[in-house]
């Protein structure tokens, strides 16, 4: 799990021009004065007694060596970036699918897919071939994530994951349950680098703590990925290889069904619409094809013939009329990925649209 080496670039002064009042002769105007807020001090967890217990316990569980671990927690910095990131937009903020969508099904993005599906057509085609996840749902995954590796994050991991696990926004509504998942996430972190012999302090990453090109958090990471180029190493920043098996393992794992279709179209009959019946158990599938037509929700062609539960998708416009999908337990395990409805519809379909543009059938 060898990260690339990162360079400092270096500072360059810059020559500031002449005034135009100075160079005509004139005084120059009263210059208001400039009042920058006072950055906050750099804080370590060293210096936080519940990390350090942490670290003490880890080692102590993981047969890790303690003065290791200790070092390690002990170097993490509070990162302020990591706190605004997970901290929930104001309420009445109203979602939009279509300016979402519009982020992702874009010119750039899908000319990016085209390139990085011709360059791994081969890993794509056996990543397909033994685990049943189509290639463009893949291509999708990393597009979406990083721009097929260009924005992959230039935050410290262990600082964002060691800020979230011991400094999660208590006014959070899942505040205890995110601050559980962040320690699990440190200690999978520092124990996949212990093993490894790594540096955890080299990885960079979301303000999550999210690494590499599919963003796998360090529990995903140790779980799913996989060394798919068989060169005896797992590397999800620099081997699109790896990054294609471990992402069709991730869903596998999850329970992709090979053949089902995400989503079927959906229409509805406003006689018999029961739409909050529909719409309470959210994006679990819960209704066969004849139950969900009996609550007014309308399907033709292949749809009628799906033999699993079916769920109704909403997805909001901010004010204009909701768009909806009948999503199915394939589309369901796509927001395992990220549990997100908007999210797992973009993804599907940004490698809808690359396929597509590519010709492929």
């Amino acid at each position: 799990m060898q990260r690339r080496s990162i360079a400092l670039a270096a500072l360059a002064l810059t020559s500031l021009p002449l005034p135009t009042a100075l160079a005509q002769g004139k005084p120059p105007a009263k210059q208001r004065p400039t009042h920058r807020p006072p950055s906050r001090p750099a804080f370590f967890y060293g210096d936080h007694p519940a990390a350090m217990a942490f670290a003490d316990d880890l080692a102590e569980r993981r047969q890790l060596d303690p003065a290791w671990v200790r070092a390690q927690v002990a170097q993490a910095q509070r990162l302020e970036a990591a706190i605004r990131g997970v901290t929930p937009p104001p309420r009445g903020v109203p979602k939009n699918w279509a300016a979402y969508r519009a982020r992702f099904i874009e010119p750039t993005r899908i000319a990016a897919g085209q390139r990085f599906w011709r360059d791994n057509r081969d890993a794509l085609t056996r990543a397909e071939a033994e685990f049943g996840v189509p290639a463009s749902l893949i291509v999708g995954v990393v597009g979406v994530e990083t721009l097929y590796g260009r924005h992959t994050g230039t935050h410290k991991v262990i600082d964002a994951i060691t800020t979230l696990a011991f400094d999660f926004p208590a006014s959070h509504p899942r505040a205890a349950a995110r601050t559980a998942f962040f320690r699990d996430e440190l200690e999978q972190l520092l124990s996949l680098c212990h093993r490894n012999g790594s540096d955890p302090h080299s990885l960079l990453g979301s303000f999550a703590g999210a690494m590499g090109l599919p963003q796998f958090m360090p529990s995903s990471w140790a779980r799913y990925a996989i060394d798919f180029d068989a060169d005896g190493k797992v590397d999800l920043f620099d081997s699109p290889a790896d990054v294609i098996g471990s992402v069709a393992n991730y869903f596998k794992a999850f329970g992709w069904q090979t053949g089902m279709p995400t989503h079927y179209p959906v229409r509805f009959d406003p006689a018999t619409l029961d739409l909050n019946t529909l719409l309470a158990p959210d994006i679990l599938p819960s209704f066969g094809v004849v139950d969900f037509q009996a609550k007014g929700a309308v399907l033709d062609g292949a749809a009628l013939q799906h033999s699993g539960k079916l769920a109704l998708v909403e997805l909001e416009n901010a004010g204009a009329p909701s768009s909806y999908v009948a999503g199915t337990e394939n589309f369901y395990v796509v927001t395992r990925y990220n549990w997100s409805s908007y999210y797992a519809l973009a993804v599907i379909e940004l490698g809808e649209a690359v396929k597509a543009s590519l010709g492929f059938n």
